[in-house]
């Protein structure tokens, strides 16, 4: 593994971790990991997924990118961008990946981001959506959250106190779960994370909904959901595939049965064995 700076601004460094497959030349998945945009890390990737795509032939590059609420949503949605343009024109020669190859991956709201990549200028050939969202604007994280209300109630200023005055990339869960916590259990996570009205600014926020954004030039996609997620609704996939089918895009739906947020990490199970089977044939068809 070799870390790489893609991106530098103002002196502050985003950086994404390179997994080489044994083989030159090969295609390129860029990992976005989950977080609530809130917190997460290049090193979120779970090990046997790594494992997993670099035998399939695959290079890695795990990447982080700003969290909020110290930076809103459209300058994360900007290093994302950005990513994609550096993988494409700058990246390094000793990366050695093919640039005409490269899919996206995320998880949650990593694959809120990996959607999104996909109406940016410089767009992945394939994109795989794990538990993710194309609508930022839904009632789910604009009304507070039966789910996450029945754990203890954080207060907001102990979700303030968490809160830093700097940029940051990247935060373990411990030390910024509860800023999730409080926007979920008050439906403010569009306040705090995007630093836009959803009554006021309704028409910018769209601009960062994929569902909205998406056209017949949008990569071929595949999501993967489980219908007993309690964070990320597993209508939010239903509701994106049905928008790319309409536009004519190649887009499928895989559901877990009974799956709940983060099925992917019970690699034993034999239904998410069978998953990423047909994850590796979607990536073998697109790229």
């Amino acid at each position: 593994m070799e870390t790489f700076t893609y991106k530098t601004n103002s002196g502050f460094e985003i950086t994404g971790d390179f997994y080489p497959a044994r083989s030159k030349n090969a295609p390129l998945l860029i990992y976005i990991h989950g977080g609530g945009l809130i917190w997460g890390s290049k090193k979120d990737l779970n090990n046997e997924q790594l494992h997993l795509y670099n035998e399939a032939g695959y290079n890695v590059f795990s990447i982080n990118y700003r969290l909020a609420p110290e930076t809103k949503l459209p300058e994360i949605a900007t290093d994302l961008a950005d990513c994609m343009r550096w993988v494409q024109e700058d990246a390094p020669a000793e990366m050695n990946y093919d640039r005409e190859r490269v899919a996206v991956i995320g998880s949650s709201a990593g694959g809120y981001l990996s959607l999104l990549s996909g109406t940016f200028p410089v767009k992945p050939k394939a994109i795989i959506s794990f538990y993710g969202y194309g609508n930022i604007l839904g009632g789910w994280y604009r009304m507070p959250s039966r789910y996450f209300n029945k754990d203890k109630k954080v207060p907001e200023p102990l979700a303030r106190q968490l809160i830093g005055n700097q940029p940051i990339s990247e935060a373990p869960i411990e030390k910024r779960y509860g800023i999730y916590l409080f926007c979920r259990q008050q439906g403010k996570w569009l306040d705090y994370v995007t630093g836009m009205s959803p009554i006021l600014e309704m028409n910018r926020l769209k601009q960062y909904c994929p569902i909205d954004l998406a056209d017949t030039s949008y990569p071929p996609t595949l999501l993967l959901h489980g219908d007993a997620d309690d964070d990320v609704p597993y209508s939010e996939s239903v509701n994106m595939n049905e928008k790319l089918q309409e536009l004519g895009v190649d887009s499928s739906l895989i559901t877990i049965p009974d799956g709940a947020h983060q099925f992917d990490l019970e690699m034993d199970k034999p239904e998410v064995k069978e998953t990423f089977i047909e994850v590796l044939d979607f990536l073998k068809m697109h790229l």
